[in-house]
């Protein structure tokens, strides 16, 4: 129970402490997403143009499907282990939100 106004004022301190706490660290969380997806699209687009650039050198047919699979085949392995990644950054981000303590009267 809040018995005078210096009481009142340590919980509203405590408070304001909290969530600026939590809004950096929420901050710095989609920095680290952002960045990931800038990372990620730019080796996507490099290896995009490797890959034309290969198709447009291919001497047969055989050439270009077998540059075209390979090609295929790490571009969808890249991207599935970039959204695990993406999506452990999510989850980092809601386990925080819900973090106990943060706040004046949370468990």
């Amino acid at each position: 129970m809040i018995n005078n106004f210096q009481d009142f004022q340590k919980i509203g301190q405590t408070g304001m402490e909290g969530y600026m706490k939590m809004m950096g660290e929420w901050n710095k969380s989609w920095q680290t997403i952002a960045s990931e997806w800038t990372d990620y699209s730019k080796r996507a687009f490099e290896d995009g143009t490797a890959a034309f650039e290969k198709l447009a050198a291919a001497k047969s047919v055989e050439q270009a499907m077998e540059i075209q699979t390979t090609y295929a085949k790490r571009a969808y392995e890249d991207y599935m282990q970039q959204m695990s990644k993406i999506g452990a950054l999510y989850q980092n981000i809601a386990k925080d939100a819900f973090k106990p303590g943060v706040f004046p009267g949370s468990r």
